[in-house]
């Protein structure tokens, strides 16, 4: 129900190292213009949790969360455009279901306008 890539192990045990953070790393949904996403945050374990542990890094999921996502892909991707909207890339959380949309008609990276 969640697949971690090595790429986002290595960049998350990376972080978390020069942190000095030692905390379970949550899975969240969040809304923004472009509609209902995935993210990460630093959190402890709750009851309701389902608790992954990926390359000796614990990934907490709320248990009902599952039945509107369906599986969870985190990943992290190196930037590809140069408009700077990603910097040098980062963290990706996709789902197997589509979330819904919003959308604001701001702009995009190929309109030259970054963000809503």
């Amino acid at each position: 129900m969640l697949e971690v890539t090595e790429s986002a192990i290595t960049n998350l045990k990376d972080y978390l190292a020069k942190n000095n953070i030692d905390s379970a790393v949550r899975v969240v949904m969040q809304s923004g213009c472009a509609g209902v996403g995935l993210g990460l945050g630093l959190d402890e374990k709750r009851d309701s949790d389902k608790v992954f542990a990926e390359g000796g890094i614990t990934f907490v999921v709320d248990g009902g969360m599952f039945a509107t996502t369906g599986a969870i892909k985190v990943d992290f991707v190196k930037a590809t455009s140069g408009c700077g909207c990603s910097g040098s890339g980062g963290f990706s959380v996709t789902s197997e279901k589509k979330l819904g949309g919003g959308g604001c008609g701001g702009g995009s990276c190929s309109s030259g306008s970054c963000g809503c």
